[in-house]
């Protein structure tokens, strides 16, 4: 049993290593396991070496390297403008398209690739006066929802692990549970940060983190309608040139772009886009597991020989970091798993006496370190850590597993995590300091609401 702990200490002594040190968690983690598994294990270098995911590698590497192909040629943007223009000025759908558009681009392989939307997304919403907050968790639940897509990195990594070892979790079952959890939070955070006004047609003005324009003792107050955006007209010129600007970038969301014509690449990146899509849900409905990898080189392929540049230059976007870092923690714990580390965690979790209570357990576990660490390396540890929790058969493998990954998502928008310093740091510098609270404050209650309603949802009612 000793040497099960230590192997243990030495798998959360790598992980908070790496995090002080701000060290690739992959390239340590991956030595490690090699030092692990030979000197306390017993183990063969090949043995080792076995336990690295080959498959989730093929997942990762062709869903990454089709969708760079799609960012890189132009694709991605065209169905932002597209999208945007159609809106207008309705303001009420905002957060709502946000969320939509923000859900497809981090569905595309790298949910962080989401956070592109914020630039554009927070200028919007002050533009048409709906709080800065309610925007960024729309982007922010866009990020988790789209990322647990059978084509994105969440999801590859959740049901990728669940399979390997031997729980049969469904990826469009696993990305509907995120979508339709996500769906809920952007309807909370609707109606309780300024929803109704909204739809009443008035936009909530937060006047009390509005910059003021400095004004000389003793000035009139100006009258000019762009005092409200903290701009004070000095002179006929000045108003000219401020209103020349708003002109500008209304052509830019309400009107068509000139050149508008689609490419011959752009418009079979949108065709290979379908088709993946509907190979999945195909493949899926015929009772197969598809190799979303696989289809997405095969997709990939197509579109390199239309535009043979692009496709040599996706090349080099192919998330290799990623890839080595989901790849020696797994390595890490299928030394753990031989060693019977695992196995020690699983006698554990039974002495609570209840599984449920265990996996509410480890769902809020997986939320916490998620808040101020990284999701990915979250969800490669600790999904194959709970697998414990299942091999009694009182409680179901799916259940647990796509409860713990999304709990582990949805505590993003802290401040302290990449998607929530991203909305605050996006924002203008006056209405920080209120975004860093609310969203400590949101992020933090996901913690709790997430283990809450997803255990009591999705692994209560399977344990009977």
């Amino acid at each position: 049993m000793a040497l099960q702990i230590t192997a243990l200490v030495l798998f959360v002594g790598v992980f908070a290593l790496a995090t002080l040190r701000k060290v690739h968690l992959g390239v340590i983690m991956f030595a490690a396991a090699a030092g692990v598994g030979i000197w306390l294990g017993g183990m063969d270098l090949k043995d080792v070496v076995k336990g690295f995911p080959v498959s989730i590698l093929v997942l990762l590497a062709g869903v990454t390297y089709f969708f760079a192909i799609a960012q890189a040629n132009g694709t991605v943007d065209r169905i932002i403008d597209v999208v945007i223009r159609r809106v207008g000025s309705r303001s009420a759908l905002l957060p709502f398209v946000m969320f939509g558009l923000t859900t497809g681009i981090s569905a595309m392989g790298a949910p962080l690739a989401g956070l592109v939307m914020l630039p554009i997304a927070m200028p919007l919403a002050k533009k048409y006066d709906v709080d800065r907050l309610l925007m960024g968790i729309a982007v922010g639940s866009g990020v988790s929802a789209g990322g647990f897509a059978p084509t994105s990195l969440f999801g590859i990594v959740t049901y990728g692990t669940a399979h390997s070892v031997g729980i049969d979790l469904n990826p469009l079952l696993l990305f509907a549970i995120a979508l339709v959890f996500n769906v809920i939070a952007v309807l909370a955070a609707f109606f309780m940060f300024g929803g109704r006004d909204l739809l009443r047609g008035r936009g909530r003005v937060d006047t009390k983190h509005e910059p003021r324009p400095h004004l000389a003792q003793g000035s009139p107050l100006p009258s000019h309608p762009y005092e409200r955006e903290g701009l004070r007209a000095r002179s006929r010129s000045a108003v000219k040139e401020i209103e020349a600007r708003e002109s500008s970038a209304t052509v830019i969301i309400d009107e068509p772009r000139p050149n508008s014509r689609w490419t011959m690449a752009q418009i079979a990146t949108v065709l290979c886009m379908a088709g993946l899509i509907g190979a999945v849900i195909l493949v899926a409905a015929m009772g197969m597991d598809p190799d979303i990898g696989v289809l997405c080189f095969a997709f990939a392929t197509v579109m390199t020989l239309i535009d043979p540049k692009t496709g040599r230059d996706a090349v080099t976007k192919i998330d290799w970091s990623t890839i080595l870092m989901v790849g020696g923690i797994i390595t890490f714990v299928g030394v753990l798993q031989t060693m019977g580390a695992v196995d020690l965690l699983g006698e554990a979790a039974a002495a609570v006496g209840a599984p449920l209570a265990a996996a509410f357990m480890i769902c809020v576990i997986g939320g916490l370190v998620s808040a101020f660490a990284s999701t990915t390396g979250m969800l490669a540890a600790l999904v194959p850590l709970a697998i414990p929790l299942v091999s009694g058969g009182e409680i179901t493998g799916w259940a647990v597993i796509a409860a713990l990954g999304v709990c582990s998502s949805i505590v993003d928008l802290s401040p302290f995590s990449t998607v929530g310093a991203t909305v605050v740091a996006t924002a203008d510098e006056s209405e920080r300091p209120r975004l860093t609270r609310a969203l400590t404050r949101w992020g933090l209650s996901m913690v709790l609401i997430g283990p809450i309603v997803l255990v009591g949802a999705l692994v209560l009612p399977t344990s009977f």
